[in-house]
């Protein structure tokens, strides 16, 4: 008997070695085995060693108290509801397991990720809210006034939006003068952004207008995904042409509502804000029409009562003329009355007059007898009043009543 007959010291391996297995194949079969048992599972735990790539790729592990994981996230910055995450964070992550073969451990390629606690959508405009506000793209001080009586206003949505549809109807109403110009773009999807920021960038190229709505109508956080995009907000803060932001109700917050010079909580408010000044220009007018028409009223009625107290004061022409012509004869027939009383008293002056003339008169003296002597060719001044004044041979002129003769003194 020797030792190969002993069971102890007989060989377990079989009289034939199979074929062995590279490296690589048996991380096949291991690749293929987890791949295929391992798809779409859900997996709990806290972000560390996050290596973000300039790729867009994440790195990272996932542990808990008793085990760590490692978890890739292709494409991860350029998914519509990325967030940013930070070692420490507990998050949900939805991928596959698969193999790496270079290293040979398995990992999570992770499809979707969810914060715990909060929505992946929440946190995301949480963290991109707090990066744009700390950069002073929210300060109010950075923001400008919106023009009080806008003339030409531009309108960037979607054509097919019923918000704007609303937006229209309010402006048409409210100040149909304006002018309105419509910007189409997308408002919402993947290249919502990429358009709407073109259509801010056209609108300022062209300076289309003075004030800019910037609107859609309301919808899920992930309808109104669009309006959270970090380029779009910077566009809004960068357009030279005052922004309203008018997306979704009362209760929808965006980015752009925060960047934007003025947030208006409906496209039907924007509409109403951007019209505020002229309607209250208009009742300011209407206002000052009825006073103005009132005052109007007052005074033609004051006229009026005026103008009844003197016609009732004021005669009728004809009968003004009248009296006037009865006045007229009336003094007419004075007149002549005192006319005639003033001949009657002169005339009987004079009659005492020429009594008294004719009693005077040196003819009615020469008619008793008497005769005047004057020196021949003599006026009055030649009147011989005495016989001393006479000489032999004068010519003398004896005037009698009824006539004169001519003697020479003998």
């Amino acid at each position: 008997m020797n030792d190969q007959d002993l069971p102890l010291f007989k060989s377990s391996l079989p009289d034939r070695a199979p074929a062995a297995l590279s490296v690589s194949e048996l991380t096949g079969k291991i690749k293929s085995s987890l791949e295929g048992d391992f798809f779409g599972v859900w997996v709990k735990g806290e972000v560390s060693n996050l290596k973000p790539a300039s790729s867009g790729h994440l790195y990272f592990s996932l542990k808990d108290e008793g085990a760590t994981l490692s978890a890739a996230a292709f494409g991860w910055s350029r998914k519509k509801n990325a967030f940013q995450l930070k070692d420490g964070m507990e998050v949900l992550c939805r991928g596959n397991i698969s193999v790496y073969p270079p290293r040979g451990n398995y990992q999570l390629l992770v499809e979707a990720i969810e914060p715990v606690g909060a929505g992946s959508l929440q946190l995301a405009f949480d963290q991109l809210k707090e990066k744009l506000m700390k950069e002073g793209l929210f300060d109010s001080k950075r923001k400008r006034a919106l023009p009080r009586y806008p003339a030409r206003i531009v309108v960037i949505t979607s054509p097919q939006a019923a918000a704007l549809r609303d937006v229209l109807t309010v402006l048409k109403r409210r100040a149909p003068f304006v002018e309105v110009l419509i910007v189409p773009a997308l408002v919402q999807g993947d290249e919502a952004p990429a358009k709407l920021i073109q259509a801010i960038r056209v609108a300022n190229h062209h300076r289309m207008g003075e004030v800019i709505l910037l609107t859609r109508g309301g919808g899920s956080m992930e309808d109104l995904w669009s309006f959270n995009n970090e380029d779009l907000a910077r566009a809004i803060a960068q357009s030279a042409i005052p922004v309203v932001s008018a997306v979704g109700h009362e209760v929808d917050f965006t980015i752009s509502d925060f960047v934007s010079d003025l947030r208006a909580p409906t496209p039907s408010a924007g509409a109403e804000i951007l019209t505020q000044h002229w309607v209250e220009l208009r009742e300011r007018t209407r206002q000052l029409q009825e006073r103005l028409l009132m005052s109007l009223k007052r005074d033609v009625l004051l006229k009026r009562r005026t103008l009844e107290a003197l016609s009732a004061r004021l005669k009728n022409p004809k009968d003004r003329l009248r009296e006037q012509s009865q006045r007229l004869d009336e003094l007419e027939l004075a007149l002549e009355r005192s006319v005639r009383l003033l001949i009657e008293r002169r005339k009987m002056a004079l009659e005492r007059l020429s009594g008294k003339l004719h009693a005077l008169s040196p003819l009615n003296v020469l008619s008793r007898g008497y005769a005047l002597v004057q020196r021949s060719g003599a006026g009055s001044e030649g009147v011989v009043r005495s016989a001393a004044d006479v000489k032999k041979g004068d010519s003398l002129m004896l005037r009698f009543s009824d006539g004169a003769v001519g003697v020479v003194v003998p």
